[in-house]
């Protein structure tokens, strides 16, 4: 595994990129400036981990990539198509099963209603919830609610997935399953995947790329390339070492924001 400093050359894209963050600021009204000349370009299938302290305005970030809001400054290239989000809430229709929950999403996208509910199976086979199609939020457990959100995610098929801690609430045991499922899913789709996250150990697990916000304004301080990923675990020697080496270019920026 290698790491590249943001000081770094960048490698050149071979072909456009899926996203481009272009010297992009953000303002609340009077309010402080949460994020500062951001400049970022995200390649096609890339697996990119935003990493930062609470505050640091990553989800804004994410929600001015999703088109949920408007940068004050700078500018956001993104697919015509658009983006799909999944938020750390599932926010599933509890009055509807798991399989017309993304079949919801499946005729919001035009999708014919001869066609959705094979659809809808398929995509829950593709997280490996297919065997509880029938059930209802309420009977589903917290990660397997989480795997119908990212089914119905998958179901709008949008080259661009933006995730912002999506199982943050959830135990270790369960967050590292669903690890290994987003992983397979990443590789087996070939989404561009944008993960929002303040757990250095599951950036470094998921990225391939990880990128450090500071805080107040949120920057771009340093990021990480990771040359080979597969097989990662959360346990892996590799993960520990990245998060190491992470975690400590995190402490100097709090300590910065703590003068």
């Amino acid at each position: 595994m290698t790491t590249a400093r943001t000081d770094a050359p960048a490698p050149a894209l071979t072909t456009a990129p899926a996203v481009r963050i272009d010297g992009v600021s953000k303002r609340f009204g009077a309010g402080p400036v949460v994020l500062d000349d951001i400049t970022l370009d995200f390649a096609p299938g890339e697996f990119v981990c935003l990493l930062g302290a609470s505050g640091c305005g990553k989800s804004t970030l994410l929600n001015l990539i999703a088109g949920l809001d408007r940068p004050t400054a700078g500018r956001i290239e993104t697919p015509p198509e658009g983006s799909a989000v999944m938020f750390q809430e599932s926010a599933l229709m509890p009055w509807l099963s798991a399989r017309r929950n993304v079949e919801l999403a499946l005729r919001l996208r035009g999708v014919p209603r001869a066609r959705r509910r094979d659809e809808a199976l398929a995509l829950l086979d593709t997280v490996n919830l297919a065997d509880a199609a029938d059930k209802r939020p309420h009977e589903l457990s917290g990660g397997m609610r989480q795997r119908v959100a990212l089914a119905r995610a998958l179901a709008q098929d949008r080259p661009v997935l933006l995730m912002d801690e999506p199982f943050a609430a959830l135990d270790a045991i369960t967050r590292d399953l669903l690890h290994e499922e987003l992983e397979r899913v990443w590789r087996a789709t070939g989404r561009t995947i944008v993960f929002v996250t303040h757990n250095v150990r599951e950036a470094a697990r998921l990225g391939e790329r990880v990128v450090l916000l500071g805080s107040r304004p949120g920057r771009v301080v340093n990021e990480w390339r990771i040359e080979r990923t597969e097989g990662r675990r959360i346990e892996s020697p590799e993960v520990a070492a990245l998060s190491v080496e992470i975690t400590d270019e995190l402490r100097k920026e709090i300590r910065r924001n703590a003068r």
